[in-house]
This record gives C-alpha cells, sequence and structure tokens, in this order.
C-alpha cells in the first residue's frame, strides 16, 4: 500500500461508518415506524352531519366520543383564517419537515434559563400529532418527544394539505366543538368560509386554551386573545393598521352553546334511510335552501299562538324545475312534546279532505266528460246511499265546472266521481305516486273525493306539481342522489285549464296574489276537523301545509280555509321577491286549449245550438277541440231537449189540439228545477196545461222527496230538544202539500222549494209530498231519543197549524 492509498484509508472509513449510521437510523425509523404506527386519524369517529344544498349544516349527531365535528378542507374555509392560523402559529408550515429545529432550539434555552416553558416550539404538524395519539399531549418531556416523533411520521405519510385538514377538523374549540367549521357555525352562525378578520383571529386564539377563551363564557378572555392575534398579523404586515383597528371594533359576543337545527325531522329521516342501507358516510347532502328554511321554520312558529296547545303544522316546497325540496318542516316547533313535536307529519298518512278534486277535474276532461263550463248539478243526491253534502250545508243549484272546483262543492264531485269510477279514479293516481289508503277491507269507493282514504303531504305536493309540469306528477327528492321519479297524471292541455281554473278565484271569491306573482290554490278539512290542508302551485315552486293534531283527535274550528289558507299565503310571501319577477311571462298555452262560447243547459257550442235553445251563454276552455253536452239526467230518461206542444197560451197534447204547434225546447236537469228562475226556463215550459189537454199520466220523473232518506233513523244534537229538517220535492209541478204522519204540515209552490220542519217527538213517522198534478212519495222514518209521541198528537198540532196558517193566508211550512 503506498503513502496516498493509505491517506485515503481512514477517510474512505469514516464515510463508510457514517452510510452505515445513517443506514442503520433510516432502519430503526422504518422500524420504529413499523412498530408504533401512526394512530389513523380517522379512528375517531366522525360527526354525521346533513348539510343544506349550499353546504350549511341542518342536523348534527354527536360522534361516539361525543364530540361535534363538521368536516372541512382548506378550500372551504376563509382565506383569512388560513392567513391567521399559519402566520400566527407556524410562518414555516410549508417548508419545515414537521418540526422547527429554529423553534425547538429557542423554546429549549428558553426552558433551560428560567427553568419553566416559556414559549412553545409547536409547529402546526406537531399539534395535530397531539390530536391524533392521546399519549403526545401535556407539557413533559417524553410528550414533547413523543410529539416531534408523531410529528415526523405525519409528514412522511401525509402531504401538507392533508396535515392541514386535519388540524381544521380536530382543533379542540371549546365544549364538544372540534374544528373550525363546527367552531363558526356554533358560535358565531355561519359558515367558515364567511369569516371577518376578527372572527377569522377569534377562532385561530381558540385552540390555544379552548375551556378558558370559550366566547360564550369568558368573553373578555376571549377578545383579549383575539387582539393579540390581530396585533400579530399587523405587525407581520400581513394585514393593515386600519383593517386591524376596524376588527377590533367587533365585539365578542357568542350565545350559550344549544342545538341549532334547520329542517331536524327531514334530517332524522335521511339518518334512518342511510342505517336502513347500512351506510356509513360522515355527511348527508340534501337539496334544501338553508335560507327558506329558516324562513319557513320562523313562520311556522308565529303561527303557534293562533293553535290549540296540542296542534301542530307541517309545510313542504318542491322546485317544479328539479324536484328538489326545497324547504321541509315536519312540525311546527321541534322542541314542543306536547305538539307531538318528534312525529314527521311530511309523511304522516291522513285524510285529504278536498284537496283531489283538482285530479278528478283534469281526469275528466281527458276522458271528454266536461269543459270547464259544463253544467253540473249542487242539489241533494243520493248515490246508493250515500248521500254528500257541502260544507256551508246548502246548495246552489246549477254550478260550472269552474265554479264547482272553484268554491270545492262536494256534491258535483261525488256526482263526476260515480260517473268516473272510484276504481279507476284511485288507480290513476296511484300510478302517478299518490296512493290512497282505505281502511282495512275498504275498497276505492265514492267518499274518496271527500277524503274517505289517506295519504300524506309529500304525496299530495308530488301530485300538484303536475299543473305546473305539463301534467306530470312526480315524487319530491330531498338528496341529489335521488333520481327523478315522474308519470302521466293527467294531459298537459288538462293541466292548464285546472291550474286556470284554480288560479283564478276561489273561495273566499278571489285569487291568491302576491304582487304579480300567480298561485294556483286548494284548500281541504277532513272529517270532523281532524286536518286542514291547503295546496299551492307557481310556475317555480309547488308547495303544501297541513294543520291538525298529530294523534288524529279533532281540532274544532280549523279548516282549510280560515287556517291553512292563510298560512299557504304566508308562505308563498316568503318564497321570495325573485319568484313574483319570474311570474311575469306569460304562461305558455298549449295547443289541445281553446276557448269557446257554449250554452246551457245543453253545454253545447253555441255554433251547434239553436238560438232558441241557448238559454245561458257562458266562455269555456276545451280540450282538443271538443265540447262535450251536460251529463245525462240521473232522473229523467232521454235527452235535454224535448218535444212541446201549444194551442194558443196554453200546453196541449198534440192529440187534443188539431191546430197544435210543435215546440223543440230545452230542459234543465229535473234537480235544478227547484233553483231555476223563470227567466232561465224556456217560455214555452212555462205555459199552463189546457184543462183536459195535460197528459193522462204526468211527464217526466216521479216525485222525490230529498233531505230524508227512506228507513232513516233520526237523534237529536247533544242539548237540543227538536231536530230540524230541510227539504225539497223535486220534479214537483203546480205546487206541493206536505203531510206528517196523514197531516197538512205545509204547502208551498212549484218547483219544490225548501221546507223547514221541526220535529219535537219520538217514534216512527211518514212523511207524504203531493204535487197539484195528483204525483206523491212518501218516505218512512223513526225519531229517538225526544219525547214518546201520544197517538194522534202530531196530527192534532199538524191540523192546528195548518188552521191557523189558512185562517192568516200563510203557508205552513214549518210545524213547531
Amino acid at each position: 500500500m503506498n503513502s496516498t492509498e493509505s491517506a485515503r484509508a481512514p477517510g474512505a472509513l469514516r464515510w463508510r461508518r457514517f452510510e452505515l449510521a445513517l443506514a442503520a437510523l433510516l432502519l430503526a425509523v422504518l422500524i420504529a415506524d413499523f412498530a408504533c404506527p401512526l394512530p389513523e386519524p380517522t379512528a375517531t369517529s366522525p360527526t354525521l352531519t346533513v348539510l343544506a344544498a349550499d353546504g350549511t349544516p341542518l342536523r348534527s349527531w354527536a360522534s361516539d366520543d361525543g364530540a361535534q365535528r363538521h368536516p372541512t378542507t382548506p378550500e372551504a374555509v376563509s382565506p383569512r383564517y388560513l392567513q391567521a392560523l399559519l402566520h400566527y402559529e407556524d410562518r414555516w408550515f410549508h417548508w419545515h419537515p414537521g418540526v422547527n429545529p429554529a423553534a425547538l432550539a429557542r423554546a429549549a434555552w428558553q426552558w433551560a434559563r428560567h427553568g419553566r416553558i416559556v414559549s412553545g416550539g409547536s409547529t402546526l404538524t406537531m399539534q395535530v400529532a397531539r390530536l391524533v395519539d392521546d399519549q403526545a399531549t401535556g407539557r413533559t418531556l417524553p410528550a414533547k418527544l413523543r410529539q416531534i416523533a408523531r410529528a415526523l411520521q405525519l409528514e412522511l405519510h401525509l402531504s401538507k394539505h392533508e396535515i392541514l385538514s386535519l388540524y381544521l377538523n380536530l382543533a379542540p374549540m371549546g365544549g364538544p366543538l372540534e374544528g373550525v367549521e363546527t367552531a363558526s357555525r356554533a358560535y358565531l352562525g355561519k359558515g367558515a368560509a364567511e369569516l371577518s378578520q376578527a372572527e377569522a383571529a377569534l377562532l385561530v386564539a381558540l385552540p390555544q386554551s379552548p375551556t378558558r377563551l370559550r366566547p360564550d363564557r369568558a368573553v373578555a378572555a376571549a377578545q383579549a386573545a383575539r387582539d393579540k392575534v390581530l396585533t400579530r398579523m399587523q405587525t407581520l404586515g400581513v394585514w393593515s393598521a386600519a383593517d386591524v383597528a376596524d376588527a377590533k371594533l367587533e365585539r365578542v359576543f357568542a350565545p350559550p352553546l344549544r342545538a341549532r337545527w334547520l329542517a331536524p325531522l327531514a334530517a332524522e329521516r335521511l339518518r334512518q334511510q342511510a342505517r336502513r342501507a347500512g351506510q356509513n358516510e360522515a355527511v348527508i347532502q340534501t337539496t334544501l335552501d338553508a335560507g327558506l328554511q329558516a324562513r319557513l321554520e320562523q313562520l311556522l312558529t308565529d303561527r303557534l299562538n293562533t293553535l290549540p296547545d296540542a296542534a301542530s303544522m307541517a309545510a313542504l316546497v318542491v322546485d317544479n324545475r328539479t324536484l328538489a325540496v326545497r324547504g321541509y318542516a315536519g312540525s311546527a316547533d321541534f322542541t314542543d312534546a306536547k305538539r307531538g313535536a318528534h312525529v314527521d307529519m311530511v309523511r304522516a298518512h291522513r285524510s285529504p279532505g278536498s284537496t283531489l278534486k283538482p285530479f278528478l277535474y283534469a281526469m275528466a276532461l281527458d276522458e271528454g266528460l266536461i269543459h270547464s263550463e259544463s253544467l253540473l248539478i249542487d242539489a241533494p243526491q243520493n248515490f246508493g246511499g250515500y248521500a254528500p253534502g257541502n260544507f256551508q250545508a246548502d246548495f246552489s243549484g246549477p254550478v260550472s265546472v269552474a265554479e264547482a272546483l272553484q268554491r270545492s262543492l262536494n256534491v258535483p264531485a261525488v256526482d263526476l266521481l260515480e260517473r268516473l269510477g272510484p276504481e279507476r279514479f284511485a288507480g290513476r293516481l296511484r300510478h302517478a305516486g299518490l296512493r290512497l289508503r282505505m281502511p282495512a277491507n275498504a275498497s276505492p269507493n265514492l267518499s274518496l273525493i271527500l277524503g274517505g282514504g289517506s295519504t300524506s303531504l309529500e304525496e299530495l305536493v308530488g301530485a300538484y306539481t303536475a299543473l305546473a309540469r305539463g301534467g306530470l306528477a312526480a315524487r319530491p327528492r330531498l338528496t341529489p342522489a335521488e333520481p327523478v321519479t315522474e308519470a302521466r297524471l293527467m294531459s298537459e292541455g288538462a293541466a292548464f285549464i285546472v291550474r286556470e281554473i284554480l288560479e283564478n278565484g276561489g273561495r273566499p271569491g278571489s285569487p291568491f296574489r302576491e304582487g304579480n306573482q300567480r298561485i294556483a290554490w286548494k284548500t281541504g278539512t277532513s272529517f270532523g276537523f281532524r286536518d286542514a290542508w291547503a295546496l299551492g302551485v307557481t310556475d317555480r315552486y309547488t308547495f303544501g301545509v297541513w294543520i291538525g293534531r298529530p294523534d288524529g283527535t279533532p281540532n274544532p274550528g280549523h279548516f282549510g280555509a280560515n287556517s291553512a289558507a292563510p298560512l299557504l299565503r304566508d308562505l308563498a310571501a316568503a318564497l321570495g321577491p325573485d319568484e313574483a319577477r319570474q311570474q311575469l311571462a306569460p304562461r305558455h298555452q298549449p295547443a289541445s286549449v281553446g276557448a269557446q262560447a257554449i250554452c246551457w243547459p245543453l253545454g253545447t257550442a253555441e255554433a251547434a245550438t239553436p238560438p232558441a235553445h241557448c238559454l245561458q251563454r257562458r266562455t269555456a276552455w276545451t280540450l282538443d277541440g271538443a265540447v262535450p253536452p251536460t251529463l245525462p239526467d240521473r232522473l229523467r230518461p232521454g235527452g235535454l231537449v224535448e218535444a212541446a206542444w201549444t194551442d194558443g197560451l196554453q200546453r196541449v197534447r198534440p192529440d187534443c189540439a188539431a191546430s197544435a204547434s210543435r215546440h223543440d225546447i230545452a230542459r234543465w236537469p229535473t234537480l235544478l228545477q227547484p233553483f231555476l228562475d223563470p227567466a232561465q226556463r224556456d217560455p214555452v215550459d212555462l205555459l199552463p196545461w189546457r184543462p183536459g189537454c195535460a197528459p193522462a199520466s204526468p211527464q217526466g220523473a216521479a216525485l222525490r222527496i230529498v233531505g230524508l232518506e227512506p228507513g232513516s233513523v233520526l237523534r237529536p244534537t247533544p242539548g237540543q230538544a227538536s231536530i230540524g229538517l230541510r227539504l225539497q220535492a223535486v220534479g214537483a209541478q203546480q205546487g206541493v202539500h206536505w203531510l206528517l204522519d196523514g197531516q197538512l204540515v205545509g204547502s208551498s209552490e212549484a218547483g219544490g222549494a225548501v221546507q223547514t220542519l221541526t220535529l219535537r217527538q219520538a217514534g216512527a213517522h211518514t212523511l207524504t209530498a203531493m204535487d197539484g198534478r195528483g204525483r206523491w212519495a212518501r218516505v218512512g222514518f223513526e225519531v229517538q231519543a225526544l219525547p214518546a209521541r201520544t197517538p194522534g198528537a202530531a196530527g192534532a198540532q199538524a191540523s192546528k197549524t195548518a188552521a191557523a196558517a189558512a185562517k192568516s193566508g200563510a203557508s205552513p211550512a214549518t210545524l213547531r
């Protein structure tokens, strides 16, 4: 070996030893990393959070350890907060390997000099190490060394972005709160993306001492810590002196920590769905509009004082374009157990009252049974033992389809449903997503149209969207991932006509309007005042409200028109001013819809109706150019045009007078006769019959008593000493005489005007009506729970009443 080689040997040996030492160190690090793996940052279960469409937390459930965490990312946090965090806590975060040697050296020198820790040398990565490893907490030397080791592991396994995200989500913020998003929502009522400089500084300072600096408990300490961060930002030249001065003027204030939930029942619904599906997401995204939801809940809260203690409310708002649910309130006040707060009345099955009527009329339009001004009968009728009445307990006689729907008349709707078929009606609704649940062992019947089945507010709103979507009903979507599910409920033309009817009028006589906003609306009330409904449709939204008791008991005095309709109007206003502006554009009229002049009573087009038969002219919406005639008369066979013969100013039989003239006259349906003024009838129909030339057997249908069914058992209202009846004799001519148990109790003019009969004695009774042409009708019935009738007492009293009336010239229409 020469001298040169001898000189190099020690250097090479030393370098070799250094390489071996470095390899051994790296191997030790790898072994240590393998032996003591970094705790999984997600090992602590996250908070389940349900978010609005814009990311606003609606409701959250604590994690297994009781902490509240709302996941976020650096991109979703205000740049002001990131500036303050990095400059105040760790300016070299993006350059150091997890520890800052200079900061550690400074902290060690201060500790050695003063015998205590003066300033920390922790980096953000070391703080994250404390958050993910419980054994790395504390200020002891072993704890610090463990923090350093864990920080190096974090930098080895994660990117800077991931480490920063961990800090944003796990930093302690006081009480059960963890993470900047959670703290921002809880203390400041806003998302971390919207933080001001003062708010950002406050949340940067808070993790230094989460308990001592809580802004809801220690305002002065929190403000001093915030101002320290602001001063540091000014000193470093990151924020200007003017900005910092303005920020320090902001007062620190935070209300006590409590649950601030929006749409709590909608959130609970989605949580339960996720559980059933075996999903474990930390975040569930919804379609709800946080601002609209807040206005909706405030609206319901403001109306609580108008309801009994046990009553509640529900509301649903759906965007017609996307079918996204924008507002969802399953109860009026989620904190009030007396009102059944935890019962989601958006999904509860309740009687819909009259809210199904628009669908019935739309289907009848599509079937060619009616047009918008078809003549319908609002008069007492019996449909195989089912005799419906109207909500106001009176009848209007001749009404159009539009009037019947606007005023929500019951008898015309039942009449139309009987012609369309209850099974068919229920089937069409079920196909479109609105299922009518019937009582046990019951099948669809005529009571359906008055609330005989049950459905939910969600299904009703989904069906009503068809009025704004060309006849396509759809299922409301509560999450963006839900597919669009829709089905044809009515034609585009029928949807247009029904919506026009509902927009242009209704109880109490005028449509709802908020500015220039047009709203098609319908109310409903179930039997016994158990449910009050109101549904509304605009170009953009379909929305509905329900009022009642969740336990199904009656809510007297509250019905659709007086309780639900005003709430619907306020909800329409709460949708915002933009909605009114969007309504200004003219609505598209389908090519299948046209306007035609039609004539009553035949219901045919004016152009195809002889002038003499056009007793009343109206303008109707028609579908596909069809003008269906008035529905067939139930009591009198044949059409509404009949032949009549006259001789001078009297009616005669054609075989009674050789010079008789024939006239074809338009006749109104029989049940409408009592409601007609002479001016509404054909003049020939009003002429008297020549003595001896009247038909041997009266023409037309037999006389019929309406208002009392054969075999009825009558009982008085509790606390009342009598029973009142309102009766009509349909089909009567030349006056009607009324007899109770064979004794005259009243007389009326031709046409069978309404008669009032008051019963005061129990027992079996017989009521007879006889017109001037000898036709009669008789009804047997029984009265119970009144004083027993003595033989002849009713007849004697009736005779006295009739005699007194005859003496005075009055008509004894009422027996008292």
